[in-house]
């Protein structure tokens, strides 16, 4: 009788851990104790679709000029998909009134302002900020024409036997935009709304001083605080003769000029 027991014990065992789980009050069979929830799910799809969408932005940008890539200089939208490249000396809206790049320039930089650049745009994206590129890597024969016409080391670098600042491609001209919200906007820069920063480009006045407060209002003072914060996150250093203009490693290390077409 024992030995009967015990083997209708084990087979009403069995049988009972074959029987699916038990309803829960609503009529659905419980979940596993450990599933995350429908929350916690979206959230992680929502962390892991930001890497993919700016991995697919730069996936989508052709490469650059193979004199360019030999000399370390890659498209700065593929380390800021948000980018917003209005380089003024491709058209002639400039100081010199002359188109100074080819139509089809892009805004290149050395790999070494990548980190310095990446880290400005995160913390500015959280503010619904984006960086607007005035003018990038700059070829040598361009630095020569300019200061022919603006002769003035002040404003204009004065050219020499070898590469630094803009030519090495370790410099930026940058500037802040708002997302686009709708409403009005008194500057549009693509779809977005470019913040008022006391000066325009190229504005060869002491307002332009980076640190300047004479005839500088008050909201231009915050967002040239903001921009030049931002910058400084990760190193990278404003040129106190320009609030627009800053500088990567080694922007002041003298290094043979480059041969390379900006695009």
């Amino acid at each position: 009788m024992r030995r009967i027991a015990t083997v209708l014990t084990l087979l009403l065992a069995a049988a009972c851990s074959s029987h699916p789980a038990a309803p829960t009050p609503s009529g659905s069979v419980a979940p596993p104790r450990h599933a995350p929830s429908a929350a916690a799910r979206a959230t992680a799809g929502q962390t892991s679709a930001a890497p993919r969408t700016a991995a697919a932005a730069a996936m989508s940008i052709p490469p650059v000029s193979a004199k360019a890539r030999a000399a370390g200089l890659i498209d700065v939208r593929t380390v800021v998909p948000d980018a917003v490249v209005d380089l003024h000396y491709a058209t002639t809206h400039n100081f010199t009134h002359q188109q100074l790049y080819p139509s089809r320039a892009r805004c290149l930089v050395h790999r070494t302002m990548a980190p310095g650049l990446r880290a400005a745009a995160a913390v500015l994206r959280r503010q619904g900020l984006v960086l607007v590129f005035w003018d990038c890597y700059r070829p040598h024969a361009v630095q020569v024409r300019m200061f022919r016409i603006v002769p003035n080391p002040t404003w204009v670098a004065q050219p020499g036997p070898y590469a630094t600042s803009h030519e090495s491609g370790r410099s930026v001209d940058v500037t802040l935009a708002r997302r686009a919200v709708g409403g009005t906007c008194p500057h549009k820069v693509r779809q977005h709304c470019q913040l008022i920063m006391g000066t325009a480009f190229d504005d060869f006045t002491p307002r332009a001083y980076a640190f300047a407060t004479n005839g500088i209002g008050a909201v231009a003072l915050r967002n040239r605080t903001t921009l030049r914060h931002a910058m400084e996150t990760d190193g990278l250093a404003v040129y106190s003769g320009e609030w627009w203009h800053f500088d990567g490693p080694g922007s002041f290390v003298h290094r043979p000029i480059l041969d390379a077409p900006p695009y």
